[in-house]
């Protein structure tokens, strides 16, 4: 399974860790089919390190209204270029908040305390082109 995420600065494919992140992956895919990603900002850009996105209020509050558990132990939990993982504030308490990964440089520490779910494997370009506020404008699953 797969998805292009659709910004104002263009298209990144991703494909699933699917076998390392079941659960993960189920209620990303699960929200962007629902349509709760279209529209939504990417409120958290930091060079050399993410971008953010996947908050309903658009500053980084916000979430679907529930939590799920982090998936820790599989073999793609490292935080490299263009990984996607989830964001949360605490161990289980993430629910629809992302982050994509800038480069290896400063995010070796999150290995294994948050979730990798994906890569981008087409667009990576376009995550060093996301500034605070662009959009996401939809993201779209192929199974």
């Amino acid at each position: 399974m797969d998805a292009i995420i659709k910004t104002n600065k263009g298209e990144m494919k991703v494909e699933f860790y699917e076998k390392d992140a079941p659960k993960t992956v189920a209620n990303f895919v699960k929200l962007a089919k629902d349509g709760f990603y279209n529209g939504l900002t990417w409120h958290r850009v930091l060079p050399d390190f993410v971008i953010q996105g996947g908050c309903p209020k658009g500053n980084g509050t916000g979430g679907p209204g529930y939590a799920i558990d982090c998936e820790l132990d599989g073999e793609n939990q490292y935080h490299d270029r263009g990984v996607l993982s989830m964001a949360h504030a605490g161990r289980n308490t993430g629910g629809s908040q992302f982050f994509i990964c800038h480069s290896r440089n400063n995010t070796a520490h999150l290995d294994r305390n948050h979730t990798c779910f994906g890569r981008v494997v087409d667009g990576v370009d376009v995550i060093d082109q996301i500034r605070v506020g662009d959009a996401i404008e939809s993201i779209t699953i192929s199974d």
